[in-house]
């Protein structure tokens, strides 16, 4: 071979050398790298993965995420759980490890019809308390833990599950006592007691026609009224092959339209058979165990895991393409081993929701997440 025809052929072996090491160098080694400048990537923290007990599971949050949420730590039911008596033990770790690690901090919630405690409203004499007691009771635990965590959290889970899936307002005791106007005063406290946080209202089973509907009426309304609601929280508890990307997509821009962020606020997918009828994330239903609602204790089937894998793919290219109206993306767990889908509806199930498998190694899901960027670029 003449001297110029292997310095060219030596030259283009480099050059093609240094482009495969320059795209290695470029693919994203991680959830929160791979989104980067896009929207955040979190995962909600259980007990043991906020008190250091779960060391892995944490390895796995510094190295894929930069958002949390508590599961847990700052519901009324464990910050206050008899009047008089407070307990910020969890909720501070939560937030330094946070803060430690330089996270985008979601406080979650505020005001529920859940995990509240009965006493919150009643009087000393167990009657329900008259409207202007239960205001001043919501405000003064507002207050309580938004200015505790004040420029800390960055964004609180205001109102949570208000809605009904026909859209209408829930007859929860917060509507029944004070009226449906409670949503804007909590928000309005929430504001005053913090006006850098983001404020979100929070719920589920939104890509449902009617419930859409509803939130977006709601947000409407309060912004007409000069409520400040900045974001609106799509739990996303989805179920394998619901809702459709189409279905997703709708929902977001159609919610963004309103002049709000979108978050995808608790977002898993439950592969187990329903046992019930409609999609809901309703915390307070229980079933009775039955071995056919639980198929596959020793593992997924592999048709199972594509079909999981392909669902979580659609689900963020949905999300990538719609990344301007999206503020964070964050799984309601870190692995499998830890969901909340292993013991509801039905207790002693096993389930494979999220992007990390029992031991905490990546799932299929995983690397079909990570690429979503990286495919839509090609």
């Amino acid at each position: 071979m003449p001297a110029s025809g292997y310095l060219f052929t030596r030259m283009a072996v480099c050059a093609m050398l240094l482009i495969a090491a320059t795209a290695a160098a470029q693919q994203p080694t991680s959830l929160k790298q791979a989104y980067q400048g896009d929207f955040y990537v979190g995962a909600a923290l259980n007990e043991a993965e906020i008190t250091g007990q779960d060391q892995h599971s944490d390895a796995i949050v510094l190295q894929q995420f930069n958002s949390i949420s508590p599961e847990d730590a700052l519901k009324w039911a464990i910050i206050n759980p008899e009047p008089g008596v407070f307990n910020f033990s969890l909720g501070d770790q939560y937030v330094a490890f946070g803060v430690q690690h330089h996270m985008w901090i979601v406080g979650h919630n505020l005001v529920w019809h859940n995990q509240v405690p009965a006493w919150v409203f009643r009087d000393e004499n167990g009657k329900l308390l008259t409207r202007d007691a239960l205001l001043a009771r919501m405000k003064q635990h507002i207050f309580l833990e938004v200015e505790r965590y004040r420029g800390k959290i960055q964004s609180w889970d205001v109102v949570n599950e208000a809605l009904n899936e026909d859209g209408t307002l829930r007859q929860s005791l917060w509507y029944k006592i004070i009226g449906p106007d409670y949503i804007a005063r909590a928000f309005e406290y929430a504001h005053e007691a913090d006006p850098q946080a983001q404020l979100t209202y929070n719920d589920y089973n939104l890509a449902n026609p009617a419930k859409l509907a509803g939130v977006i009426r709601l947000v409407k309304q309060l912004k007409a009224q000069g409520v400040p609601i900045d974001c609106v929280g799509m739990q996303d508890h989805d179920h394998l092959g619901s809702p459709t990307p189409e279905q997703e997509d709708t929902a977001i821009r159609s919610i963004a339209a309103t002049g709000v962020k979108v978050a995808i606020s608790e977002l898993d997918i439950n592969v187990l058979p329903w046992p019930g009828t409609g999609n809901t994330a309703e915390v307070s239903m229980h079933m009775a165990a039955n071995p056919k609602l639980n198929p596959w204790p020793n593992g997924l089937p592999k048709d199972i895991q594509q079909k999981l894998m392909d669902q979580y793919a659609a689900l963020f290219r949905v999300f990538y393409r719609d990344r301007a109206d999206i503020s964070r993306v964050t799984f309601w767990g870190v692995t499998n081993a830890q969901s909340w889908l292993n013991n509801w509806p039905i207790p002693g199930r096993t389930n494979y929701p999220l992007l990390f498998d029992r031991a905490g190694e990546p799932t299929p899901a995983y690397g079909a997440v990570l690429n979503v960027p990286g495919n839509a670029a090609k």
